[in-house]
């Protein structure tokens, strides 16, 4: 009886609640929760045409450059500029900058691919900048470039007492040295990228034929693509940046962003420019911008690959992503002003660096991934009084991705044949839902100067590490603890969606639920860790 007489009121506490919180939801919801969500709604519509334009306008292009065979480096006649350049011997003083931070894995390929390069010994410099903060890993550094000079390589080792800067700051101390003031051109590595022995005889012509040429830029291609399902998906997405953005600028506006390695540019316009500026964390497209407005043209070579490695832990490819997006959002802050008061380019040519290649493809795009396909569809489901038109909701994205993936073919380093991934795509949209939880964050943390704006953690390397882990076939799985795998934020959006799609599953009357709850499983499978390789620290 003492028991009944106790448990009475924590029932009806119980009940008092769930009924408040009934109450107050039904009398917020028409007044409050509609509105917002309408005007919302009408945003995300907004932003979708936005980039459904953009995404139309790219791939007609594309398809118009291709049939037309009109691409920016087709024009120039690459083997009779070779011959010209062998038979008059006038060879240009070639410096290779090769920036490293504590590069355990892999400063050997790199340094040895920029060595190996075909060039004459007397027209290459090859300096390597390390700024590792290991000093058994400087002394190997230092000794794998000893062995290249023995070998007749024209090989400086560069360090520095500090990191000021990062790689900006290494970049630009590298060029100030005076052995660099005869130079001419400038190609750029990072520690993982592996040229192939001709780069420099595909790309230099480019630049001595076209005096207004500052830069070459060449493709990647990635020789850890098939490590895991993350690496495949990242493979899909830069195929597509390449093949189609990287190219649309190139053929017809001569200017695209510098990817900040695998490129060769005129010292003469990386100086007219101002030089390597640390301002964000994408000096790449800084310089690019800033080069541009200066009136210099890029040209990209697309059947030009350069090989380098994917980030195969969630934990690099999440901390690159920040990178990536925070940088564009904080640079399209600081120079808007700059370019719409330039002089020297065209209208046409400031409209589509402002509006096309900052606001559509670096904020737009990722704020109307997350926002409308995880936030707003959801919350809308919830929310019956308003009407959420499916040819935005369905057809237009359905259509981006379309778009999106005929136009990112895969290309394995096993064989030359090129085939599509459309077999990947669902899994594809599901990863970059994902992922424009963290891009969208660190666009605003851009645009608003919040914290870690600046930050700069490099991109980690594994090398051929995760093989030999493999080949080895150790029988003991590495012990990790919980709170390297457990992604908090990817948990809490993963139960937002799955209550969504239970709720429109019980009681809406279409069927978004299917998508709900595989976005939710999507979010629940990388918040538990369960994506990527994984090396515990």
């Amino acid at each position: 009886m003492r028991n009944l007489i106790f448990q009475k009121p924590e029932v009806s506490v119980a009940v008092d609640v769930t009924g408040s919180l009934s109450y107050g939801w039904q009398h917020i919801r028409i007044p409050v929760i509609v509105p917002l969500l309408s005007i919302a709604i009408h945003l995300c519509v907004g932003m979708s045409i936005m980039l459904f334009v953009e995404r139309v306008y790219m791939a007609i292009v594309i398809i118009c450059v291709k049939l037309l065979g009109k691409k920016r480096y087709t024009k120039y006649k690459l083997d009779d500029l070779k011959e010209d350049l062998e038979r008059n011997k006038s060879y240009p003083l070639v410096l290779i900058q090769i920036p490293m931070y504590n590069e355990k894995e892999v400063y050997k390929l790199s340094i040895g691919a920029a060595c190996a390069l075909s060039w004459p010994s007397d027209r290459l410099i090859v300096q390597v900048l390390d700024d590792s903060t290991n000093e058994v890993l400087r002394a190997l550094v230092e000794l794998e470039c000893q062995k290249w000079i023995e070998k007749g390589v024209n090989v400086k080792y560069e360090t520095r007492n500090n990191r000021n800067g990062y790689k900006a700051g290494a970049l630009r101390d590298g060029l100030q040295k005076q052995y660099v003031q005869e130079c001419e051109f400038v190609a750029i590595f990072d520690a993982d990228f592996q040229p192939d022995k001709d780069f420099l005889w595909r790309t230099i012509p480019y630049l001595l034929e076209n005096p207004e040429l500052g830069l070459v830029q060449a493709r990647w291609k990635f020789v850890n693509a098939d490590e895991c399902l993350m690496t495949r998906l990242q493979e899909m997405s830069l195929d597509y940046h390449f093949s189609v953005e990287q190219e649309v600028g190139s053929s017809m506006y001569s200017f695209f962003g510098f990817n900040g390695t695998a490129g060769v540019w005129r010292i003469q316009a990386v100086n007219d420019a101002g030089g390597w500026k640390d301002r964000t964390t994408v000096e790449d497209m800084d310089l690019a911008v800033r080069a541009s407005l200066k009136g210099w043209k890029f040209v990209f070579v697309g059947d030009l690959a350069v090989k380098n490695e994917l980030p195969s832990t969630f934990k690099a490819y999440r901390y690159q992503q920040h990178r990536w997006s925070c940088g564009p959002a904080n640079l399209f802050r600081k120079m808007t002003k700059e370019i719409i008061f330039c002089e020297r380019v065209s209208i046409w040519k400031k409209f589509h660096v402002i509006y096309a290649f900052f606001f559509v493809r670096k904020i737009v795009a990722h704020w109307v991934t997350f926002f409308f396909y995880c936030i707003i569809i959801p919350v809308s489901v919830l929310v019956p009084e308003v009407h959420l038109p499916k040819p935005i909701a369905i057809y237009l994205p359905a259509t981006i991705t379309i778009l999106n993936a005929v136009c990112t073919p895969r290309r394995s380093l096993a064989y030359l044949d090129v085939h599509r991934s459309m077999h990947l795509l669902v899994f594809w949209i599901l990863f970059e839902n994902v992922m424009s939880l963290h891009r969208s964050k660190a666009a605003v943390i851009g645009l608003l100067e919040a914290n870690r704006v600046n930050e700069w953690v490099v991109t980690e390397k594994l090398g051929n590490t995760s093989k030999q882990k493999c080949n080895a076939k150790i029988s003991k799985k590495p012990q990790s603890r919980i709170g390297e795998r457990i992604h908090v934020l990817e948990l809490i959006m993963g139960m937002f969606l799955l209550h969504c799609a239970i709720y429109n599953l019980l009681f809406g009357k279409d069927h978004f639920f299917v998508y709900l709850l595989l976005q939710a499983g999507a979010f629940f499978i990388i918040g538990f860790g369960h994506v990527g390789t994984f090396v515990p620290n």
